[in-house]
């Protein structure tokens, strides 16, 4: 059969886009600053905090899956997707204020108590299955826009322009907003809590235009499963499609390595560079080059190939780790890691894109191969994956920061936390990227021919949104 051509409309996916903002508001808030946040503002210790993320990981692999067959599952005069989108962003948002507002047990460096330990185990999970009941659906809706391979490009990278957008604003303006909100201090518990009601506002009216920017879209799909997807089988389709495996293996090591060091950054600028501020700095700069990587792996996929591309860009993020590690440690040159951190974040960026991407494709691979159209079951595995990397950056960071002495009560830290956060920052990472740059190149198979011979098999009319 051959493939309908489903035309890419650019109106709506930049609407769409837009709620991608508010999203990366909370993920970036809890991503980037929780850590920091448990361990310098309520005295955490990052052995604790390395476990219970470990634990509620293990819930993530049963709720991610689940959430994605209810979406599949979902019959609705508005779709399958955006009731859930907007479930999803109320729930969030009460929860990440929740998270990041301390509603009076007593904190101290010498001792926690147990009841804050609680408090913070059940709003974490809480952030992550509600997390989960927006992310899924949203992401879902990507292969819906197009089925053509270049548009296809464009419809993922738009979105993560959006999304880096919301990131750049947690990585610029979270500081100052928790001092200006607060004590005037960048640890003040009153600051984070009212910086969190701002940031979850804004997702919930950026949502809003997301869903109301896709009313239009159709909502029927002929190849949908006629029976209702079970836990079960959407665990057998997650088996049965090898190439999402090892997409999911090279995305959750990828992922992890910045995921490091994106959560150390404001551990590395406080006690390494000593002076906190330079984060914003840096993350502008960052943000410039992710923003420069969406843009340009549509550009070079189009000219080289995305599989191609892809391993480009991962070579070009494994040389910036390494130049970063030798500029902030060695050398300790904030202008030399500025660039260099720069010029990497071309690379992650443009690997972001090209994972929702690989994603879609990947939709009509398992639809290629069984006959059916799971497309929030595969993109469920998008969320899984990124908290499978979290868990690994908060494994390594949280027993790491205990290993190398690192004390959130102090204002100097010692040189042994210093070197520990360069190492876990920086190296780590690197190692990290290279090993999935070596699965990649061995595992994934879907590019030129192999997705012609899919997109030929498959009907390109659009899926219920």
């Amino acid at each position: 059969m051959d493939t309908k051509t489903q035309k890419l409309h650019l109106k709506t996916i930049i609407g769409f886009g837009i709620g991608a903002v508010g999203f990366d508001l909370s993920y970036g808030l809890f991503n980037s600053f929780l850590m920091n946040y448990f361990t310098d503002v309520l005295y955490i210790s990052g052995s604790f905090l390395a476990v219970m993320i470990a634990l509620a990981r293990v819930w993530d692999g049963i709720n991610d899956p689940m959430m994605g067959a209810l979406v599949d599952n979902t019959r609705s005069k508005h779709g399958k997707f955006r009731p859930w989108i907007l479930a999803g962003t109320l729930s969030n948002a009460v929860v990440l204020i929740a998270l990041f507002t301390n509603p009076g047990f007593d904190v101290s460096p010498a001792k926690t108590s147990v009841s804050l330990l609680v408090y913070v185990t059940v709003c974490y999970v809480l952030w992550d299955m509600s997390n989960t009941l927006a992310d899924v659906p949203y992401w879902s809706m990507i292969p819906t826009f197009t089925n053509d391979p270049k548009e296809r490009n464009i419809a993922a990278a738009i979105p993560r322009l959006f999304s880096g957008g919301g990131q750049l604003i947690i990585v610029v303006f979270t500081i100052m907003m928790v001092k200006k909100l607060g004590d005037g201090t960048e640890k003040n518990p009153l600051g984070f809590s009212r910086w969190a009601i701002i940031c979850a506002g804004i997702m919930i009216v950026t949502s809003l235009v997301a869903v109301y920017s896709t009313r239009k879209m159709p909502r029927t799909y002929p190849n949908a499963p006629e029976e209702k997807i079970t836990l079960k089988k959407a665990f057998d389709t997650i088996k049965s499609n090898d190439q999402l495996l090892v997409f999911m293996v090279v995305a959750i090591l990828f992922n992890a390595g910045w995921y490091l060091t994106n959560a150390l950054a404001i551990y590395f600028f406080g006690s390494v560079m000593e002076n906190v501020d330079l984060y914003a700095k840096f993350g502008m700069a960052a943000g410039a080059g992710q923003a420069l990587g969406l843009v340009l792996l549509p550009l070079l996929a189009n000219k080289i190939g995305r599989n191609t591309a892809v391993k480009c860009v991962m070579g070009l993020s494994f040389a910036a780790y390494i130049a970063m590690f030798i500029a902030g440690q060695v050398f300790k040159n904030y202008y030399l890691f500025l660039a260099v951190g720069a010029v990497g974040c071309i690379g992650i960026g443009a690997m972001f894109v090209a994972q929702t991407a690989m994603l879609s494709d990947i939709v009509d691979y398992g639809e290629y191969k069984s006959g059916e159209r799971t497309d929030a079951v595969v993109f469920s595995m998008k969320s899984f994956l990124q908290k499978v990397a979290f868990m690994l950056q908060a494994l390594i960071m949280g027993f790491g920061l205990d290993l190398f002495k690192y004390d959130g009560s102090l204002t100097i830290q010692p040189d042994s936390a210093k070197l520990g956060i360069s190492v876990m920052m920086f190296a780590i990472p690197a190692l990290f990227v290279l090993c999935s740059f070596l699965v990649f190149r061995s595992k994934y198979k879907l590019d030129g021919e192999r997705m012609e011979e899919v997109r030929k098999r498959v009907n390109g009319v659009l899926l219920d949104v």
